[in-house]
């Protein structure tokens, strides 16, 4: 059953295609197995997968009927001469058809009430709503910082979409930097173990290097970010030039960095889909890992098991460059605490991410008005942020039967892009919103962690994740950046300036993607930007 179980697990990854496709044998393995296999898979016993119990291997919300539709339609496609049926509507019937535009990421799920719409509007209104310093006469808006990196959620994630790395050396407040360190005695590993922490904050700054202050006190510092450009040739001749960043922290107003904090980059990601996203079925997710690399063929693919904040139990991240949170409400939580200096119910504390060092901060006031609740952004608050948060929209596919189109997505496919990137899912039946509820998404994800090689390495753990390891981010609404953010920006840090850069920065597990790219002829390259570009 074990050998059976592995068999199937590969089967689905689909790993390290390579031309031509048809005949990849592990393609018609899942092919004639796919179907028996689940039934062996569904009923074994999962004590021997390195997975907390209470992660199903199974999906426990489908029929065996559902179960065979759901892995026949996300069965990937062998047919690159037209659309897939239903690839259009990438995030299911909740994708938005509206103009494209600067707004596209701003649109609510096409399928919500009209009820829903004003729950909508009135969280889209709390994202964007400027926090102020405590006391204030605007009691309801007040708990900003002490320290901070915005005000307002919306202007870290503009337009709902990524944020950009700082132009002329200067920091900026859609990129921050993440301050931690690795355990550093049997206590804290036993604590890192039992995963009741990520890893651990520099003494004095916290995690998260805050520029901006209340009147009164200092910001901690300034981040500076210098470039160096580096060639690349490709297999025609064609020369590229990738920009490596290096990062420091200037002007530090409270002492020195511990010397075992690391420095990690964080770009701010688009806000879409992120709700399809959470009611994956974790089972669907874990059926693509393979941490032991048992097919060998050099891809892992990690999850990160984190400890929920509420019910203590551990489940899968699946949020955040390193998949460190398991929920949107967590993810939101850990924003409004770290970039705002928030507090909520998730996590209370009043002060943001002042330390015990930091004692001037901490003699600040606080926003928390008792007839409002016992944090500075009560429950009310965190329901109508997050019911905004999962319903943002998908915007629909471009171009997808155009033929450069088609045939990048058959260099998608044939250079190995969906061993990570994994096309499709169908999420749960039984979710608590029904707009989100077995809808065929197309997000370009697997949602594990990846060693993606020392060019990209931040060195920084976080939960599960080492310091070389990204999840796979989603590509919906990649080639929509440019149009409602001004900018063309990708990567944990931003520093590829084009898709092709971002996918010459690709190693590790991704070398094999990338020297496919780099030695593909100018046409293949092409086509398979266009495709990127089309979702």
């Amino acid at each position: 059953m074990r050998r059976s179980i592995d068999v199937l697990r590969r089967a689905r990854r689909v790993r390290d295609y390579g031309p031509p496709l048809q005949k990849n044998p592990r393609y018609r393995i899942y092919r004639g197995a796919s179907l028996l296999l689940a039934i062996a898979l569904s009923a074994s016993a999962t004590a021997s997968e390195p997975f907390p119990a209470g992660l199903s291997a199974s999906r426990t919300d489908l029929t065996p009927k559902d179960q065979a539709r759901v892995l026949a339609v996300t069965r990937p496609t062998m047919d690159f001469s037209k659309p897939e049926p239903f690839e259009l509507m990438q995030g299911g019937a909740g994708t938005s058809l509206k103009d494209v535009n600067r707004d596209t990421f701003s649109q609510s799920s096409a399928n919500i009430t009209f009820e829903e719409e004003a729950t909508f509007k009135l969280g889209n209104a709390l994202f964007r709503k400027n926090w102020v310093s405590s006391p204030s006469s605007t009691q309801a808006s007040d708990g900003l910082g002490p320290l901070f990196n915005e005000r307002a959620c919306q202007n870290c994630h503009l337009k709902d979409g990524r944020g950009r790395p700082p132009e002329g050396g200067v920091g900026s407040t859609s990129l921050f930097l993440r301050l931690a360190r690795d355990a550093s005695n049997a206590e804290e590993k036993a604590a890192l173990a039992d995963h009741k922490v990520l890893n651990f904050p520099d003494p004095v700054y916290g995690s998260q290097l805050q520029d901006l202050a209340v009147p009164g006190l200092k910001g901690e510092g300034r981040m500076r970010v210098a470039y160096s450009e580096e060639k690349v040739t490709l297999g025609d001749g064609t020369m590229v030039s990738l920009r490596r960043p290096s990062y420091l922290v200037e002007h530090l107003a409270y002492g020195p960095l511990d010397p075992r904090t690391t420095l990690s980059p964080r770009l701010t990601p688009p806000m879409i889909g992120l709700g399809l996203i959470e009611q994956i079925a974790p089972a669907d997710i874990l059926a693509h890992a393979d941490p032991d690399d048992r097919d060998g063929d050099g891809i892992s693919g990690r999850p990160n098991i984190v400890r929920d904040a509420l019910s203590g139990e551990l489940t899968l991240g699946r949020f955040g460059w390193k998949a460190q949170a398991a929920s949107i409400r967590q993810q939101a939580a850990d924003a409004f605490a770290g970039d705002i200096g928030i507090s909520t119910p998730e996590v209370p504390k009043h002060w943001g991410d002042c330390s015990a060092a930091e004692k001037d901060c901490l003699a600040m006031p606080n926003g928390v008005q008792e007839r409002l609740g016992a944090a500075e952004a009560p429950p009310p608050v965190m329901d109508l942020v997050t019911f905004y948060s999962q319903n943002l929209a998908v915007p629909a596919r471009r171009d997808i039967d155009k033929p450069d189109v088609l045939a990048g997505k058959k260099q998608f496919y044939e250079m190995g892009c969906i061993s990570c990137h994994t096309p499709k899912f169908v999420t749960m039946r039984g979710t608590p919103d029904k707009a989100q509820a077995f809808q065929l998404i197309w997000p370009y994800s697997d949602f594990l962690l990846h060693d993606m090689g020392e060019g990209l390495a931040d060195g920084q753990r976080v939960g599960g994740a080492n310091g070389s390891e990204w999840r796979t981010p989603p590509l919906w609404g990649t080639g929509l950046t440019g149009t409602v953010n001004g900018n063309s920006f990708y990567l944990h840090d931003g520093r590829a300036r084009t898709l092709a850069e971002a996918i010459l920065w690709h190693g590790g597990e991704g070398q094999k993607a990338h020297d496919r790219f780099a030695g593909a002829n100018a046409a293949d390259r092409d086509a398979l930007i266009k495709f990127l570009e089309s979702l």
